[in-house]
């Protein structure tokens, strides 16, 4: 029987780090890991989240970028229940290379809001020893970055993870974006 409501509650599947397919180690990164994508989940969703459990040094994103929409990264010690055991050091660059970039380590937890429009990366889990909690929330219904290109541009690139398509299960998701629910 359907409800009212019925299209306001997902139930996570289990998502496996996509460098283990591509022939590489995941070992830096606790798996299974879960992730919530947004509009394409819960119809009109304008949020897009990650739950990750880095448990090794890792340099996950190398490349300075932006939103349109402001970006929430949540680092908390990830021996849960106890979210303040926390022993990491983690660089995070937030401004334009040469402009106005300024580096921050964080070594305790923390939460940093990158409002729309603002560059931000790279982003280096340099010394973990003990687990750390990471979530990157961005306040869109499918997550996006916006990067400066060679010849003075901007190119946005789409990720919806890998997910099979929504509308048309025999294939994996290319971030069409015709499955989100556009009405406000």
């Amino acid at each position: 029987m359907s409800s009212k409501y019925e299209e306001l509650i997902f139930n996570f599947p289990a998502e496996y780090n996509d460098f283990s397919l591509l022939g590489g180690t995941d070992d830096f990164i606790m798996s299974p890991q879960a992730y919530f994508r947004g509009g394409s989940q819960i119809p009109g969703a304008k949020y897009n989240v990650g739950f990750q459990i880095f448990i090794k040094p890792f340099f996950l994103d190398r490349v300075p970028h932006r939103h349109n929409v402001d970006e929430y990264l949540f680092f908390l010690g990830g021996n849960l229940p106890n979210m303040f055991d926390f022993d990491a050091d983690i660089e995070f660059t937030i401004g334009r290379e040469g402009i106005d970039a300024e580096v921050f380590h964080i070594t305790k937890p923390t939460v940093i809001r990158v409002p729309a429009g603002v560059e931000h990366c790279p982003l280096n889990f340099k010394r973990i020893t003990k687990p750390v909690f990471f979530q990157a929330a961005l306040m869109q219904d499918m997550f996006s970055s916006i990067y400066d290109t060679a010849d003075g541009g901007q190119k946005e690139l789409w990720y919806n993870g890998p997910l099979m398509c929504k509308l048309d299960s025999g294939k994996k998701c290319n971030c069409c974006r015709k499955c989100i629910d556009f009405e406000d």
